[in-house]
């Protein structure tokens, strides 16, 4: 035997093997529960009593395999979960002009396929992000939503580039099904959105920002506080689509009108492209230039 070994061995029992050990329970008259180990106890452990305890976990869990997995630095991507890729969103136009839609039908179709080209930027942006920083001693990995739309795209691009990606999904009352493309040991599932949004930020360098509903503008606006507030560093917010986000918010009136300070609105930066896009940051943080090669898209 390694005696060496031997000073390194535990003095206590893990958990698991405590579990392990007192499996089955004895037949004791009276509520099985009242017995059971408390950490083992799924019944105990929902009580709402016990909420600040299971906001602790949901903390925890994506720290701690994070850090296991050596991740320091992501970018966070946020978009729509409707936005459709350019493939699904051209057949559902051809269906809808086959089979003779009514107007909004057609109509609402022909928009899916224009917003599509955000799908294709954010596909593209994950995927120079991930050849940029594959090869890094630091890399930077791609976090998302890890739903469908936009979120899809970001996890899309990290994959078809052969890197790992993120994807911190959540319940929903209609079930949100992590996309096929996240990384399976960094596919994380959520019941409170404070804590997603918070390790949305925790090791972010940056966030993206595409078109999207209530979700994107609550995710977009909490970060922007934040840092308005001085309640984390500032890091370089980019919204993809200067006509969308202009169009849906009147930053100029924010202004006008004292809601904002001026100079708030240089808490974020309007992008068109994956390229323009990865340069600002490539400026921002003096990173190495993006790899010569195939797009791999």
């Amino acid at each position: 035997m390694n005696k060496r070994k031997d000073l390194t061995l535990r003095n206590f029992p893990s958990a698991k093997e405590e579990v392990q050990a007192t499996r089955p329970l004895p037949n004791y008259d009276g509520p099985e529960s009242a017995y059971r180990l408390a950490f083992d106890d799924s019944e105990f452990l929902l009580r709402d009593d016990l909420r600040p305890v299971r906001m602790q976990l949901e903390l925890l869990k994506p720290e701690l395999v994070q850090h296991e997995q050596g991740i320091k630095s992501t970018i966070v991507i946020f978009g729509s979960a409707r936005i459709k890729s350019r493939e699904d969103a051209q057949r559902a136009l051809e269906q809808a002009q086959s089979t003779q839609a009514d107007a909004a039908t057609l109509k609402r179709a022909e928009q899916q396929l224009r917003m599509s080209d955000y799908y294709e930027e954010a596909r593209r942006f994950a995927n120079i992000v991930t050849r940029a920083s594959v090869e890094r001693a630091d890399p930077i990995y791609i976090v998302t939503g890890g739903g469908p739309g936009i979120m899809e795209a970001g996890n899309r691009g990290a994959y078809d580039a052969g890197g790992k990606s993120i994807g911190l999904n959540i319940v929903l009352p209609h079930e949100q099904v992590p996309n096929p493309y996240i990384t399976p040991e960094l596919c994380f599932r959520f019941h409170y959105f404070a804590l997603r949004k918070m390790h949305f930020l925790m090791r972010s360098v940056a966030l993206v920002c595409f078109p999207g509903g209530f979700g994107t503008l609550d995710e977009l606006f909490e970060t922007m506080t934040l840092i308005q507030t001085g309640k984390c560093r500032r890091r370089p917010i980019l919204l993809f689509g200067r006509d969308f986000w202009t169009r849906l918010i009147n930053f100029e009136l924010l202004i006008e009108t004292g809601m904002i300070t001026a100079g708030d609105e240089k808490l974020f930066h309007f992008v068109e492209t994956a390229e323009e896009a990865w340069a600002l940051l490539e400026s921002t943080y003096d990173l190495d230039p993006m790899p010569v090669g195939g797009d791999g898209v």
